[in-house]
């Protein structure tokens, strides 16, 4: 019963440390963040990443897209499907371009380089998404923007590390048309889920004889959703929100948001925030402190300055572009994933993981407080013109 005890623990801890980081003036994410690297390996060692952090972490982060989709405006995020798309593409370029010039600066060579620009080329907004949440910004067109944004960001992502392992890999030989055509099967069966058979289930399941059955029925969906999207090669968050933006157009959004929340924030979220942190070690990374400081200030400012352009030339202000820009800076799993799989194939040296992994962090440290004063410098901005 080990794990029980586990759990306690890291309920405990990310309340209070979310607590205590609010009243420091930072977003509560920042909090349950740092708690993850306190209690885990590279503090006090009370935690580990065992099977059972795994599967709770992994529901936690789904919960928490799926409930960003629930509460996205559809409309609005096709009205600014351009301006995701350019985020996007810019916000791959200049970390891709920063992440090989780090490599070669430090003699890794031109595969292992190239495969450090890949790793800075991902985003994931599930930490993004929080500070949003809490900041009442989430359904913004900013935070359209961003969510739209991160969507095309894993398919280019996923395609350029399909070309690297293709190419340079040592595993079997990757198909780039039948990775594309999956990607694109799953968005075409996903949008027609979402219009024919969705709302269909919700009505005939939903009245039901038993206790909850609109939400587990939306809970259902969404894991229907995830496992479908893991099947064609795009990540499970991507399948998560994809579901609730599905439900999100039906009668049943409200009920099943807010019956989900309290479960996603009672229990599984907390063990995501702490995951985050239990990946951190400082072991074997001595030498490596040039390589890991520089790596991330590259990671921040190139992820930053790429999606605010992007934003910029699609006819969004400074301000808001910066915030884009910033909510876009983010790794999180999705680049922890990367590096793992590059690990494997050989395309990132073992004793450069570690550092790989910190600089991963770093990046998911910065993105909250970042996103935080850019959103409070636009308020008293705003209230000094008025």
């Amino acid at each position: 019963m080990e794990f029980v005890l586990s759990l306690a623990l890291i309920l405990f801890a990310t309340k209070i440390a979310g607590h205590l980081s609010v009243r420091l003036g930072q977003p509560s994410v920042l909090g349950k963040l740092l708690i993850g690297i306190i209690l885990g390996p590279a503090v006090l060692g009370w935690i580990h990443n065992d099977q059972f952090v795994h599967y709770f972490s992994e529901i936690g982060v789904l919960l928490l897209m799926f409930l960003a989709g629930l509460e996205t405006d559809l409309e609005q995020l096709k009205r600014n499907w351009k301006a995701a798309f350019a985020v996007a593409v810019l916000g791959i370029i200049l970390p891709f371009i920063g992440g090989f010039g780090v490599g070669e600066l430090f003699g890794l060579g031109a595969t292992y380089s190239l495969f450090i620009g890949v790793l800075l080329c991902a985003t994931s907004v599930s930490i993004t998404v929080q500070v949003l949440k809490d900041m009442n910004r989430l359904n913004s067109r900013e935070g359209s923007t961003i969510l739209g944004a991160a969507v095309v960001d894993d398919v280019l992502v996923v395609v350029l590390l399909a070309i690297m392992i293709s190419f340079l890999g040592t595993g079997e030989e990757v198909s780039l048309g039948l990775l594309v055509g999956k990607k694109l099967i799953f968005f075409i069966g996903a949008v027609l889920a979402g219009w024919l058979v969705v709302p269909k289930v919700l009505d005939w399941l939903t009245n039901l004889k038993v206790t909850e059955p609109v939400v587990s029925i939306g809970l259902a969906i969404c894991f229907g959703y995830v496992y479908f999207a893991d099947l064609m090669g795009m990540a499970g968050i991507i399948g998560a929100f994809a579901a609730g933006i599905a439900i999100s157009q039906t009668s049943y959004r409200h009920t099943i948001e807010s019956k989900v929340e309290p479960i996603a924030y009672a229990v599984f979220v907390p063990v995501f925030f702490v995951s985050i942190g239990l990946n951190v070690s400082f072991e074997g990374v001595g030498d490596q402190i040039g390589f890991i400081l520089l790596l991330s200030v590259i990671a921040v400012i190139t992820k930053l300055v790429g999606g605010a352009l992007g934003a910029k030339v699609t006819g969004f202000s400074t301000r808001s572009s910066l915030l884009i820009g910033s909510g876009m800076v983010s790794r999180g799993e999705v680049a922890l994933i990367i590096a793992a799989t590059g690990l494997q194939e050989s395309l990132l040296l073992p004793e450069y993981f570690t550092s790989a992994v910190i600089v991963i962090i770093i990046t998911t440290l910065v993105a909250p407080p970042l996103i935080k004063y850019i959103i409070q410098s636009e308020s008293k901005i705003t209230q000094m013109e008025k």
